[in-house]
């Protein structure tokens, strides 16, 4: 019989999923780390919320785990790479509490306006400050949405509701669907000067980290109210203080913060601020939603195999599996490589299925494509809510077969369009599961795709290789493969190459100042 340790709080009504489906379950919320380590290898499956940490030394111990599953959408306490290593599968629930987090944006957003939390600790130790507490009315006001997605659209309804012109930055929304949800698209510098209420609802990456600078704030409206109900490490918490304590934003609410629990922090004291301890995902009916849904798709993959909401591996079955396997992390690495090149919305992913592959689960392969295409701007994006989000951005989704040809008899091509570009990368499987990449912006090429790599795109004149290997060795950056590929003679070349270990920053913009340089990339994989 299989055996599920809850270790978080979760509603009971998941442990009696679990009793019912025939798989014991112990709850055992608030371990010591010490005891979870102990304990850990005489089950199969570790259901958890935010509280419980799955490390690399909690797997190494976790003899039997088979699924971790998270009740709720943020998986940043799973060390994932460890889980995929050791064959654990790990899920979460990725829209259970997109309705609740949405309310609590706009009850701060309401809260802000009218100053409800100072007028209520006021009133209460006896005062009578109406004067003080002059607010202003939310209709007719403008809101900002920093990222567009499932709880941002949800947001965007309920503040129409409220009579606010909402206009909204989000990299992956189409026009068509901005104007489905009667939103306005504009870029970020557009949308700092005109909100007068801000509130973010993006992933935490690398592209949105600090997304709110010192420099963006400067740029708000004075007066402008700023909410967070994401994720902390989206704001500079030092300027947003600063900006509170010069009046230049007229009130902040954090229910995230950088460092949690906060227990200290720099914005705790500013007279316009509110603070709510990660209240986002806490109401009965989003708690309830999330363990149900957990508790099911756990029982689901331990009875029958059945993968929901993985986040580290693709739905397949498992008399597809040994065949499809490296198709879909070729799918899943032509997506990235492209995901990674593209600088603005994405109107339109193609993608061409040529030879045998045609015949195998495209279904799963094109999941893996667009999770790919996807995942460099919205970090939590798997192969099973990518299609999912595509959709909400009215990202177009094409799939094509053909018959085999050239070299390879059977490859995949993706092609991502966007407003400015159309950009195409091909790839092939080679000698049973090694993956290369044959083609780039229609040009031939013969390359692996290694973790670390660097891209560039440059004229075909002599002294180009040579400045390159000349400044990676200056920046000691190691050259491990290198490859070319032109469309002709003294035209429009590409190179790929894999170097030992993540690129800095500098280097790539010293790589794009080069003479002959167009473009350059630093690419992760």
């Amino acid at each position: 019989m299989a055996k599920v340790l809850i270790s978080d709080k979760l509603s009971p009504a998941a442990a009696d999923i679990f009793k019912a489906r025939g798989i014991d379950v112990d709850f055992k919320p608030g371990l010591e780390k010490d005891e979870l380590l102990s304990i850990i290898a005489n089950y199969d499956g570790l259901a958890i919320r935010s509280a419980t940490k799955v490390t690399a030394k909690l797997i190494e111990r976790a003899d039997n785990l088979k699924v971790v599953g998270r009740a709720g959408i943020g998986v940043d306490n799973v060390d994932i790479p460890a889980a995929s290593a050791r064959g654990i599968v790990v899920m979460n629930t990725p829209h259970g509490n997109s309705v609740t987090t949405a309310e609590h944006a706009i009850a701060l957003i309401l809260s802000l306006a009218r100053d409800i939390p100072a007028a209520n600790a006021s009133t209460q130790d006896g005062k009578w400050e109406k004067a003080r507490f002059m607010g202003v009315e939310v209709t007719g006001k403008t809101l900002g949405l920093v990222g567009c997605g499932n709880i941002g659209s949800i947001v965007a309804s309920r503040a129409q509701g409220l009579k606010m012109r909402v206009i909204a930055y989000d990299p992956f929304l189409s026009e068509d669907r901005a104007a489905e949800m009667g939103v306005q698209k504009v870029e970020l510098d557009e949308l700092l000067p005109r909100a007068d209420f801000i509130t973010l609802h993006t992933p935490l990456t690398d592209q949105t980290r600090n997304i709110i600078s010192a420099d963006a704030i400067v740029k708000m409206k004075k007066g402008a109210r700023l909410i967070n109900c994401a994720r902390g490490g989206l704001v500079d918490e030092a300027a947003v203080r600063a900006a509170l304590d010069s009046g230049h934003l007229g009130g902040a609410a954090f229910d995230v913060f950088i460092e949690e629990p906060a227990k200290e922090n720099i914005l705790f004291g500013a007279e316009n601020l509110i603070a709510t301890p990660h209240l986002g995902a806490a109401t009965t009916e989003a708690q309830e939603k999330v363990a149900l849904q957990v508790a099911e798709q756990m029982a689901d993959f331990l009875l029958t195999g059945a993968v929901s909401n993985a986040v580290n591996m693709p739905s397949i079955s498992a008399e597809e599996a040994p065949k499809l396997r490296p198709f879909v992390e070729l799918a899943q690495k032509l997506g990235l490589f492209v995901g990674q090149l593209v600088r603005s919305a994405v109107d339109e992913v193609i993608i061409e299925y040529v030879g045998d592959v045609a015949e195998m689960n495209t279904k799963a392969l094109t999941s893996a494509v667009v999770e790919g295409v996807l995942k460099p701007a919205l970090f939590e994006v798997n192969m099973v809510s990518a299609p999912v989000i595509a959709k909400q951005r009215g990202i177009k989704i094409t799939e094509t077969m053909r018959e085999g040809q050239r070299v390879y008899g059977s490859f995949i091509r993706v092609t991502v369009k966007t407003g400015r570009s159309t950009r195409n990368v091909a790839g092939a499987i080679q000698s049973g599961d090694q993956i290369r990449l044959i083609e780039v912006k229609s040009i031939n090429m013969d390359a692996h795709l290694a973790p670390h790599m660097i891209y560039t795109v440059n004229e075909d004149k002599p002294g180009f290789i040579g400045s390159l290997g000349t400044l990676l060795g200056e920046e000691g950056v190691n050259i491990a493969s290198f490859h070319l590929g032109r469309e002709r003679a003294g035209g429009e070349a590409i190179a790929l190459l894999e170097v030992d270990a993540k690129v800095p920053r500098e280097v790539v913009e010293k790589l794009r100042a080069l003479p002959l340089v167009t473009y350059a990339k630093a690419l992760e994989f």
